[in-house]
């Protein structure tokens, strides 16, 4: 037919269940099983089929069923306790934040992509699950949070499988009218609308609104009328388009995410920049100071005082880059608005690199995220050491280990990944407020009072659901396929409920090492065909749509599954999604992650894992090298890196291999009692991972590490319109102006060899070339190994500095003396990117 338009008829629900509305609209019951049933036992065939989406439900189920429901008792118990529990957490007063943070200023945080549930497929994988998560915890912790993203009518991409294994993507446009967001509006009460100028052009934006529990998201929308067809393309898909689509998806997530925020009135006074693909929210935030009245450095101070960042990713190809003539075409403007020069601008973001065997400056989100924030960090302990290293050349002359990068390692949200069954479980020794808990490691210790006989019968139910589940999905793909009756058939017999069964599920990058597993398939059939003990692989991961060796991945693994000696024993789904995610990792003995170190940030999918009983079997990076403690699951290869990766990959399958025939399966299928039983691999697994990895404590460590004293710094240079940000930015550019022509020379007398706790006498000379002395840091920095000792030179006024430096242990030491420029007020003792060594 010809569409003319299009309307929505909203169900007349009946008085009985008319909060039901209410509900589908606030993302809280995305993490509350309880209230997802209320939508699911209207029609499960409905609820299924529009991917478990409660305002598509209460839209197709018909009048009359709503009015039966209404008028069954047993249906409105379960609605009023539903609402009651709702009730109780949208109204609580004593959350966290307002007992431990009660000054906390708001925080506006910005993310390119969220996963918060299936039914809003605007996300790829672990960093929308990661922002979705960290959403939902600060909601649960009460803190003053505002979230801002983008809304890709077509998502992300559907992941199907041909006959072959190889993998097609699917784009299916949204229909907004069905989705559990509504427009913006003002405080006057109109649509919220926002325009960026994008090149030569105006670009308009709607935003939308997005309750999740306490707090909200924004997501930026560009498909509206004003727009050209290839502007309104801008926000159709989540990393689909070519490096000239990314850039300006950058500048709309930025630039729009604050004018958003303005509009609508929203507080900021804290921001977090998830990845570098939200750096260009600085350029706004500049602009804004400028318009005021500052200049450009000082507003680069007040702006980079209230910001935060968090790399995700030690992956090269990670870091977005792109050549100047590209930026030129996009931010050719900004200077101007910005009261200043191009090369001023760009050169927060410079990042020489070899391009087609050229060195070429490049315009570096990460660089320019990372110059335009005082506080960054990475997502474990080792990924914090290795973005220190990747990123040291910004601090020309200091050791990775100063470079101003700390970490929080990621969380995950344990109520949306937790099944319903273990959630029973854990109620019944946990104290009654335990999910407002979840970080209180003390309180976990109580999981030991469950028995054997529990843990195993909540496992076998949760692993019974993720069998029906995979065989559903296997035999819808093979009826999409053409596949014979036999085949499909088969499908209905895939994996076994008394098997060890292995979950691997995640992006199909290449470091990941999908196809590890099969290194040595006739060992690894041994394996999953031993007689006594055998074992069976679940996998499911997408590549994106331009990565061939990901595919490849993809169909290695399908192409194995068919093979005689491993049919029915390994699996992988096609279109990994948070739905398929949940029941992996709700269903499966034991979770596999196996990256090639150090390249994994941190991976949170064996956290949820471990939330319903299942270890890792886990390469000791990321998360997993911090979680691992002996008891709680099983590491693979050593805490090592390696020259050859031929000879890492062979030695790490070795390790695999050998742990799940020595270890993982004798433990499993035995019969022992006591610290040698698997049920007490599964306690120690709860009790280590659900506290220490949940996102309340990651949100938490956010607030204090950094949030807190974020807001306060930020608050201290704005003052007095940016007075001190002012003596700052004034002070490093008379500082980086003479600092050329300053000089140091040093001498250390220093003995062949000494015993420890001996000193040795430090000198150093200083030219500061009319710098302040007080300004200028002297110190003596001793290196033994990886470590670094700082010791200070006492300065004499007259350019000389001195110290006594000691010796405390045994071992080679290198001896260096430097000078670098430091005053109060910086955020840390590098901030002016300058050091001189003698």
């Amino acid at each position: 037919m010809n569409v003319i338009g299009k309307v929505t008829v909203l169900p007349q629900l009946p008085a009985q269940i008319a909060r039901l509305s209410e509900l589908a609209y606030n993302l809280y019951w995305s993490w509350t099983p309880h209230a997802q049933d209320l939508y699911r036992d209207l029609d499960q065939a409905i609820w299924e089929r529009f991917q478990r989406n409660p305002v598509r439900t209460l839209l197709e189920v018909p009048q009359a069923r709503l009015q039966a429901v209404a008028a069954d008792p047993a249906y409105l118990a379960r609605y009023t306790q539903v609402m009651a529990e709702f009730d109780a957490y949208m109204g609580k007063k004593d959350t966290w934040a307002s007992k431990n943070a009660p000054g906390m200023k708001p925080v506006a945080y910005f993310s390119m992509e969220y996963a918060f549930h299936e039914s809003l497929p605007i996300y790829s994988g672990g960093l929308g699950v990661l922002a979705g998560d960290h959403c939902k915890s600060a909601s649960d912790l009460g803190i003053s949070f505002t979230a801002v993203g983008m809304l890709f009518h077509q998502g992300y991409f559907r992941q199907l499988f041909d006959k072959d294994g190889w993998q097609t993507e699917a784009y299916d446009e949204l229909d907004l009218t069905t989705l559990p967001i509504t427009p913006a509006q003002t405080p006057s009460g109109e649509d919220a609308r926002v325009k960026v100028r994008i090149g030569e052009r105006d670009v308009h934006v709607r935003v939308w609104n997005l309750n999740v529990g306490r707090i909200r998201v924004l997501l930026l929308d560009s498909n509206v009328p004003e727009n050209s067809e290839d502007d309104r393309k801008l926000t159709a898909r989540l990393y689909g388009g070519n490096q000239e689509l990314r850039v300006q998806q950058y500048v709309l997530l930025g630039v729009a995410g604050i004018r958003a925020l303005r509009l609508l009135g929203i507080p900021g006074e804290v921001y977090h920049m998830n990845e570098g693909h939200a750096a260009l929210l600085s350029l706004e935030r500049i602009r804004e100071q400028v318009a005021q009245g500052l200049d450009f450095r000082t507003a680069v101070e007040t702006v980079a005082a209230s910001t935060l960042f968090t790399t995700h990713t030690p992956v090269p190809a990670g870091n977005d880059a792109f050549g100047y003539d590209l930026m030129d075409r996009y931010l050719g403007k900004w200077p101007g608005l910005l009261n200043t020069s191009r090369d001023d601008l760009y050169a927060l973001a410079r990042h020489d690199q070899m391009w087609d065997g050229h060195l070429v400056p490049t315009f570096s989100m990460t660089v320019f995220a990372l110059n335009m924030s005082r506080a960054a960090n990475g997502v474990s302990e080792l990924h914090g050491e290795v973005s220190r290293d990747m990123w040291k050349f910004l601090y020309e002359g200091a050791e990775a280990e100063e470079v101003p990068i700390g970490h929080v390692t990621n969380g995950a949200h344990n109520l949306t990944f937790t099944s319903q069954a273990m959630r029973d479980l854990l109620s019944t020794v946990l104290p009654a407020d335990w999910t407002e808990r979840l970080e209180d490691e003390a309180m976990w210790q109580a999981v030991e009072k469950l028995t054997d006989e529990q843990l195993r019968g909540v496992q076998r139910e949760m692993k019974r659901e993720m069998i029906t589940f995979v065989r559903a999905r296997v035999r819808e793909q093979k009826l999409r396929n053409g596949a014979s009756a036999a085949e499909v058939a088969a499908a209905g017999t895939l994996l076994d409920e008394n098997t060890l069964t292995i979950g691997f599920a995640r992006r199909f990058a290449t470091y990941k090492r999908a196809t590890l597993l099969f290194r040595d398939k006739e060992r690894l059939s041994r394996i999953v065909n031993h007689p006594e003990r055998p074992v069976q692989f679940v996998f499911a991961g997408k590549a994106h749509p331009a990565d061939n060796p990901g595919k490849a991945f993809i169909q290695e693994i399908y192409r194995v599954s068919q093979e005689p000696e491993f049919r029915g024993k390994i699996v992988i789904l096609e279109n990994y999604d948070m739905n398929v995610a949940r029941h992996l990792v709700q269903g499966v003995d034991i979770w596999l992650n196996n990256p090639r170190r150090p390249l994994e940030a941190s991976g949170t999918s064996g956290m949820k894992a471990s939330f319903n009983g299942s270890p890792n079997l886990s390469i000791l990076d990321g998360w997993w090298r911090e979680g691992y403690d002996g008891t709680n699951g099983w590491p693979i290869g050593e805490e090592r890196e390696y020259a050859d990766l031929q000879v890492q990959d062979d030695a790490d399958a070795y390790s695999m291999y050998q742990t799940l025939e020595q270890d993982i399966t004798p433990r499993y299928y035995g019969a022992q009692t006591g610290e040698d039983s698997w049920a007490d691999t599964v306690r120690r697994a709860i009790q280590t991972v659900s506290p220490r990895f949940s996102m309340q404590r990651q949100v938490i460590d956010y607030t204090q590490k950094y949030y807190l004293p974020i807001a306060q710094r930020g608050a201290q240079l704005a003052a007095s319109s940016s007075a001190r940000a002012r003596e700052i930015a004034s002070w490093k550019g008379w500082v980086r102006q003479q600092w050329n022509y300053t000089t140091l020379t040093a001498q250390a007398q220093l003995p062949a060899s000494t015993h420890p706790g001996q000193t040795v006498p430090v000198r150093a000379q200083v030219n500061p070339a009319g710098i302040n002395l007080n300004e200028l840091r002297v110190e003596a920095v001793l290196k033994r190994g990886e470590h670094l000792t700082r010791v200070p030179l006492k300065s004499h006024g007259d350019g000389t500095f001195s110290a006594d430096v000691p010796l405390n242990d045994s071992g080679l030491y290198s001896v260096g003396v430097r000078m670098l420029p430091v005053i109060d007020g910086l955020s840390n003792d590098l901030e002016a990117g300058l050091i001189k060594w003698a």
